[in-house]
């Protein structure tokens, strides 16, 4: 499945002041990131949720056709087995009275493995992505960790899944700065070592000139610009990108 693509074509999400997301084509490649750039309420995550059919109530998918290596495909056969998600809220993804370990057999239980093995996958998922207390943590709740350290559960359990794809909305808007440039670097690790193909939703361009392949923009829930991250930085076609990118260097000369 090295060099996979992952497509949806003709996203479509309304509400009840109209369409939200209107007529948005992603496409996700495996061993690379692309990623999804704009300002608050442009359709961002609402375009991440509704790839995996996984919308807040009121909010309704009319379209969006799903495809892998050109193969249509049914949000249910994307969600938790193509493709995992890691939210911008961490707290929010766990069961709050389970513990990590739960959640971790939970998912290897789905996978058929159990007893011994799973309990060894759970190790060495845990090692890959740098949590290194394995019993604290598996022993811990949601609320017994910081942010970092859910962050990087998120991805162990996604390891579990053995997931291709990786969506990741807004992951690093929450966690200070070294915790940030850590799970940048277990991103970028993995990509390579696995060959996820990533989705990352953010409108940090530090983020995307540090990770990013290719960069798609989003205005008022449309896709208004797609380039290579280089082209972007050095020739911003659309006026989005452009106040995106005033910004970013606006807070580089802030913060030296």
């Amino acid at each position: 499945m090295v060099g996979s693509i992952l497509q949806v074509r003709g996203l479509c999400i309304e509400g009840r002041s109209g369409l939200l997301v209107d007529d948005v084509d992603l496409q996700l490649r495996r061993g690379e990131v692309c990623a999804l750039v704009g300002s608050s309420g442009s359709g961002k995550s609402l375009s991440c949720l509704g790839l995996l059919d996984l919308l807040p109530g009121g909010l309704v998918r009319r379209h969006g056709q799903l495809s892998l290596d050109g193969q249509p495909l049914h949000p249910n056969q994307v969600r938790g087995r193509l493709a995992s998600l890691i939210l911008q809220n961490p707290r929010s993804a766990f069961n709050p009275v389970r513990d990590m370990a739960s959640h971790g057999l939970e998912t290897l239980k789905l996978r058929g493995i159990t007893g011994a093995a799973a309990r060894q996958r759970l190790d060495e998922c845990l090692d890959a992505v740098g949590l290194s207390e394995r019993q604290r943590v598996l022993q811990s709740f949601a609320f017994q960790l910081s942010g970092g350290m859910l962050q990087r559960m998120m991805i162990a359990l996604a390891l579990m899944a053995e997931t291709p794809f990786l969506l990741a909305d807004e992951p690093t808007s929450d966690l200070d700065a070294l915790s940030q440039a850590r799970f940048l670097d277990l991103l970028m690790q993995l990509v390579e070592q696995h060959a996820l193909g990533v989705l990352l939703v953010t409108h940090d361009m530090g983020v995307v000139a540090r990770c990013a392949d290719h960069v798609v923009v989003m205005e008022a829930g449309r896709i208004v610009e797609r380039q290579s991250v280089q082209g972007l930085f050095d020739s911003p076609a659309s006026s989005s990108a452009r106040t995106l990118l005033e910004a970013h260097q606006i807070l580089g000369r802030r913060h030296p």
